[in-house]
């Protein structure tokens, strides 16, 4: 099974709720996209700044999956940093990459880029997972 079918495998309730999509997965890199519906939105059908956040949660757990050792039973989030850049409004797609910044036994460091299909920058997030 490659990664991306072992994510799309994966029940990921919360993602599934948000509407995450992975369109790509290997060791060093996770790609998923999310439509900015009402129900993510805030004031002026802006996305809500919990809503990047969890999308960027989702991506780099998942990342993190995929590079877990054998033995692991799973991963949870330590810390998350967000840096709001921009928005997105209602209707936009938002693609989040997550990227490795530390693969040790006992953590992982992902950073993970969100920004519209047109390129521009929404978020930046940089997260802890702790390999279980």
């Amino acid at each position: 099974m490659t990664p991306l079918e072992k994510l799309k495998a994966m029940k990921m309730p919360f993602a599934e709720l948000k509407g995450v999509e992975f369109v790509e997965a290997g060791k060093d890199r996770v790609v998923a996209r999310m439509i900015v519906r009402p129900d993510l939105c805030t004031l002026h059908h802006t996305i809500h700044g919990g809503a990047v956040m969890a999308l960027a949660d989702s991506v780099g757990a998942a990342a993190t999956v995929i590079n877990l050792p054998d033995d692991a039973k799973g991963t949870t989030t330590l810390e998350s940093k967000t840096n709001f850049l921009g928005g997105a409004k209602e209707g936009t797609t938002i693609i989040a990459t997550a990227t490795p910044v530390h693969r040790g036994r006992r953590t992982q460091v992902w950073t993970t880029r969100l920004e519209t299909e047109d390129g521009k920058l929404v978020a930046v997030v940089t997260q802890t997972q702790l390999v279980l």
